[in-house]
């Protein structure tokens, strides 16, 4: 087989395109079993390119989650209007996140699989934009919980919990909607505005749960 030819073009562009071969590649058949042989095939380019543009199979593995992190922030970012009521602003970010994990599986596999199995470089990196997603997430649910409880001083610990509880829920709903023919982002996002929202709601509007309280066994009449 001769070497790959390749059109002239922008180095930008055609950084995208092998990024965009890798991300389907590492998503696909996971970063150990994924060869720069193969990714460069599928970008249509030569491999000594693929190596020259990106140095190594470790950095063109940390490009691909740093892009599909950012992809995946400012996707959640942009669908969230703040002008809005708090259980819209947090169903339109349900909605956003949905959307873009169903449309990218192979970019969400990169994120939620591959890059946290992979030894902490890796697993780092994801860890940032978690923590962004849930900072974001805090906010949405501290600025609620402050007008609902007339406390503008209600401090953002008392509302961590329920962010990384929220997004650790989206995680793993995402991975399964992804997996399960007909389940569409919409439903995605009911399953869990449904299962988050009546906790939250009640909280909001100052009932919170609590355990109900039971004799002990070893009380006496």
């Amino acid at each position: 087989m001769g070497a790959v030819k390749t059109k002239r073009m922008p180095r930008a562009v055609r950084e995208q395109q092998m990024l965009d071969a890798a991300v389907r590649t590492f998503g696909r058949r996971g970063y150990m079993a994924a060869s720069m042989d193969e990714i460069a095939e599928l970008a249509g380019v030569s491999k000594p390119l693929v190596y020259l543009y990106l140095n190594s199979k470790e950095d063109l593995f940390t490009a691909c989650i740093r892009r599909e992190a950012k992809a995946l922030t400012e996707a959640v970012r942009t669908g969230v209007h703040r002008d809005l009521p708090a259980d819209r602003q947090l169903w339109d970010g349900l909605q956003a996140f949905f959307a873009h994990t169903a449309a990218h599986p192979d970019a969400w596999s990169v994120l939620h699989l591959q890059a946290r199995t992979h030894g902490e470089p890796f697993a780092a990196e994801v860890a940032a934009m978690r923590e962004e997603i849930v900072a974001f997430v805090t906010q949405l649910i501290v600025v609620a919980a402050r007008e609902a409880h007339r406390d503008p001083d209600l401090p953002e610990c008392e509302v961590a919990g329920l962010a990384e509880a929220l997004v650790g829920a989206a995680e793993s709903l995402a991975a399964w909607a992804n997996g399960t023919p007909g389940v569409t982002a919409h439903e995605a996002a009911a399953t869990l505005m449904n299962f988050a929202w009546a906790g939250l709601g009640n909280l909001m509007d100052g009932h919170p749960w609590a355990p109900a309280q039971t004799p002990s066994p070893h009380s006496t009449g």
